[in-house]
């Protein structure tokens, strides 16, 4: 589990960099800083924060906080789907109740002035949680394996590009200038000195998550020019998929910083490799607290083979969450790195899933294929959800794979619509996420594709202007 202590276990919430109990503890722990403002914040359905700055006075001593409920209807460019028969917007724009969850409070330490972030959880006017909001969307999750009596525990681990600012979309981007004062040019996979370039940056990266109570396990040099990847110590699915959105931000504002972008685009150069999010899973028995994927005698379990071919059966019907954006499917491309199938085997990174070689009660499997433009708390849902799956209904997965599967079956959707329609066809997934849910993903996703499609790309001007 994550090292740090969660705040009842902490005699003194006060103390505590990342969480307390509840609202009196939350006063206190901010009289204690001179915290005058709170950033009151959800994830929307694409990761982005979202949700209003207050004094904290006000914060306390005012209503509920609302918010109209078309913030789980928009775009990633802020625009709004038309309605079609599965998809009805709000004509009226109503508020939803959004509710704090104290638990993630935390210090925004890039600020000039004293100021705290909390995220807060959808309702509607009733009560009910709002079935789009992405952390509703996972509770849905963990209330299925709950109700088995397990508890799943995620690890992720997050790829990121920095890159020279860049003010002008027209422009590819490039690496950027460290300390030598040369951007790199080549691959630069586990490089400690390419990794030492940008010393200071990681400094500020380690400094600003250690002052949110966030614990980095480790952050290496990954295959790409300057690009990073950060691994999180495992533990709650749901508080990994808040580190993981907390983490983001702490990324992009360290990188500003020292005038450079980070990004966390899928693949953001066509040179050069795409960014995952790969996602560690277990699950153990809540009575036991052992991992239900090793048996008595230390061997695979039958739920753990279960896990896996649920991967194997419904990861194509749930690509459009695990490669959210046009920009994704480019991770997919023949000369790429990413895995572009649902095969599997031991210790094996040229297949979607890997099972990494530990003991027994570590027995896990990775999945490979989500970028790391997806949403965490989708992502993560949607990856529970398709092990879920395959052990419910007894599923087995097919032989492991121990050669080089890069150029084998592309058994991934290799387009944004391809995947769209995958997922709001499949019965099961309708079921698990919610049938608002799948609409207004479908339909904002569309939306976004049709923004894209409008928009003519250079390589069309060079090979199509003068040629047919």
């Amino acid at each position: 589990m994550t090292a740090d202590k969660s705040a009842s276990e902490n005699p003194n919430p006060s103390d505590s960099l990342r969480g307390v109990p509840d609202g009196d503890a939350a006063r206190s722990w901010l009289h204690a800083r001179n915290i005058q403002d709170i950033e009151c914040i959800v994830p929307d359905l694409a990761g982005v924060a979202r949700g209003k700055m207050m004094p904290t006075e006000k914060f306390f001593s005012g209503p509920v906080m609302t918010m109209p409920a078309s913030i789980f209807a928009q775009t990633i460019s802020g625009d709004y789907p038309d309605d079609d028969e599965r998809f009805q917007h709000n004509p009226v724009d109503g508020d939803l109740y959004f509710k704090p969850d104290y638990s993630t409070l935390t210090a925004v330490p890039w600020e000039t002035d004293p100021t705290a972030q909390l995220i807060h959880d959808a309702f509607t006017r009733e009560g009910a949680p709002v079935e789009t909001a992405p952390r509703n969307v996972l509770k849905r999750v963990l209330k299925l394996y709950e109700d088995k009596g397990w508890e799943p525990v995620v690890a992720p681990e997050i790829e990121f590009y920095l890159v020279r600012r860049n003010t002008d979309p027209d422009y590819p981007l490039e690496p950027p200038t460290g300390r030598s004062g040369r951007p790199e040019v080549g691959r630069q996979s586990y490089s400690i000195s390419a990794l030492n370039e940008f010393d200071d940056l990681i400094d500020d990266i380690y400094d600003l998550s250690e002052k949110q109570g966030l614990e980095i396990d480790t952050l290496i040099h990954e295959e790409g020019a300057a690009q990073m990847e950060i691994n999180l110590r495992h533990g709650n699915p749901l508080e990994l998929a808040d580190q993981v959105f907390l983490f983001k931000r702490t990324i992009r504002e360290s990188a500003l910083r020292h005038d450079m972008y980070a990004t966390f685009m899928s693949k953001p150069m066509s040179n050069q490799p795409g960014s995952a999010m790969h996602i560690h899973q277990s699950v153990v028995d809540r009575e036991t607290g052992l991992n239900i994927f090793s048996g008595k005698d230390g061997e695979e379990t039958q739920a753990f083979l279960s896990f896996i071919a649920g991967h194997q059966k419904y990861l194509p019907l749930v690509t459009c969450i695990m490669a959210p954006f046009v920009n994704s499917y480019r991770r997919f491309s023949k000369t790429s790195t990413a895995p572009v199938n649902v095969f599997w085997g031991y210790d094996n990174r040229t297949v979607g899933l890997r099972v990494p070689y530990s003991n027994q009660q570590a027995r896990r499997l990775e999945n490979r294929t989500p970028g790391s433009d997806a949403n965490p708390y989708l992502a993560i849902a949607a990856s529970l959800a398709c092990g879920y799956l395959g052990i419910v209904n007894g599923l087995k997965p097919d032989a492991p794979k121990a050669d080089d599967c890069t150029d084998m079956a592309k058994s991934l959707p290799r387009s944004l619509s391809d995947a769209l329609s995958n997922f709001e066809k499949s019965e099961e997934m309708v079921e698990v996420f919610g049938e608002k849910f799948v609409a207004t993903y479908r339909a904002i996703k569309y939306e976004e594709f049709e923004t894209f499609m409008s928009v003519i790309s250079p390589w069309e001007r060079e090979y199509l202007l003068l040629n047919v």
